[in-house]
């Protein structure tokens, strides 16, 4: 059943825009942020002291995102879009979902010189679908678009994006919309 919530891009929303790292937010954030507001989950988190120590291991300082969702509090007057493998983890109004084909997640990873093992496990984790896992275990029932960047630009993309919420955010169930998610397996 398709659920239409009647709102459009003047309406003070928050969207987040996750997906694995790689999968392309914010290269879309980027090209979002011409029009509307964009906040980085990562500024968000250091911010808000919700940052733990660089790990020598893979680059990367831990996002404390459970505090982050207790200690932030949206507050705009205008349509804002939060960038962030973790943002659908915040109390937003609605969530888009770029995935991308792992293959080419991989090849983008590489030009990142990530270690091997952390393009593995950020393949993997787009291979199983992660983020849906996530969404499911934590029933998020917000209005979700979900997104293959793999052969789009970051236009087509954001176009797309702001269609979606012009029409109102059609969505579906939570349950029946991860039945239907991309599947690389």
């Amino acid at each position: 059943m398709l659920v239409n919530t009647g709102v459009t891009v003047e309406d003070n929303l928050c969207i987040a825009v996750t997906g694995t790292p790689g999968a392309g937010k914010t290269t879309v954030c980027a090209s979002l942020s011409s029009l509307y507001n964009v906040l980085s989950l990562q500024e968000l988190a250091a911010q808000n002291d919700c940052l733990g120590p660089v790990d020598e291991n893979d680059g990367s300082a831990p996002l404390d995102i459970h505090k982050l969702s207790e200690v932030w509090d949206f507050e705009s007057k205008a349509l804002t879009f939060v960038d962030g493998h973790l943002s659908h983890l915040l109390d937003v109004d609605a969530i888009v979902v770029l995935r991308c084909q792992p293959e080419v997640l991989r090849e983008r990873l590489e030009g990142r010189s990530y270690s091997p093992s952390k393009i593995t496990a950020n393949v993997e984790w787009e291979m199983l679908s992660g983020t849906w896992s996530e969404l499911l275990e934590f029933e998020i029932e917000v209005p979700l678009l979900e997104l293959d960047t793999t052969g789009l630009s970051a236009d087509e993309l954001c176009e797309r994006i702001v269609q979606w919420i012009d029409q109102g955010l059609p969505s579906v169930p939570l349950a029946e919309a991860a039945s239907k998610a991309m599947n690389w397996l």
